[in-house]
């Protein structure tokens, strides 16, 4: 079995990239609380397009207990 290489790019985003709206707007995606991320699975899913992915993937990561992934990065 692969394992599955984190796509850098994506996981830079994830540390840089903010929020564009709603009650954490401004907020930089990778410091969203994993509650504001369940919310969205139960509202019907994540939001189309990139960000949406995004979210998916920080949910992903944090459901998982693989937050501490991102600390390099966010220390950049």
């Amino acid at each position: 079995m692969e394992s599955a290489q984190p796509n850098p790019e994506l996981l830079q985003q994830l540390v840089t990239m903010k929020m564009p709206f709603g009650k954490y707007k401004d907020t930089v995606l990778c410091d969203l609380p994993v509650s504001y991320l369940e919310w969205f699975p139960r509202k019907g899913g994540f939001p189309k397009g990139k960000l949406g992915m995004l979210l998916e993937t920080l949910y992903v990561i944090k459901t998982n207990g693989l937050a501490y992934l991102l600390e390099p990065l966010k220390k950049r």
